[in-house]
């Protein structure tokens, strides 16, 4: 098994997606448009990072699609693994895994730029 370098994402992120394995060209496209269109909206930081994906040559293998992500969204690394039978199921879950955690870091990234208004015992407003 050699990984085979696939390239990098348009726009602002910079992802690299590697396949391992028997990894067809239509399913690499399919996985690099759906993990463009979570990571190339507009208001996240900037991203970068790398995806692989592997196809195990065994074929008593239930689960035989398997990627790992790991991006950096800004200041927070976001890990996302998954394991499916089909490339299109592992790219659709891949999505919905990597929305929701880019998401996450967004908000909290938002959340921590947010000041909070001091208790009164701590000099904050009193009523």
């Amino acid at each position: 098994m050699t990984a085979k370098d696939i390239g990098q994402e348009g726009g602002t992120a910079s992802v690299r997606v590697r396949a391992e394995g028997d990894v067809d060209e239509e399913s690499l496209a399919y996985l690099r448009e759906k993990v463009g269109a979570v990571l190339d909206r507009p208001g996240l930081p900037p991203v970068s990072g790398e995806v692989r994906v592997t196809r195990a040559a065994a074929h008593h293998i239930d689960l035989p699609w398997s990627a790992g992500a790991e991006i950096q969204v800004g200041g927070d690394l976001v890990v996302v693994h998954a394991r499916e039978a089909s490339a299109r199921e592992l790219a659709d879950r891949l999505q919905d895994r990597l929305r929701s955690r880019t998401q996450r870091a967004a908000h909290r990234r938002d959340a921590a730029r947010r000041t909070a208004t001091p208790p009164p015992w701590r000099g904050g407003r009193q009523r």
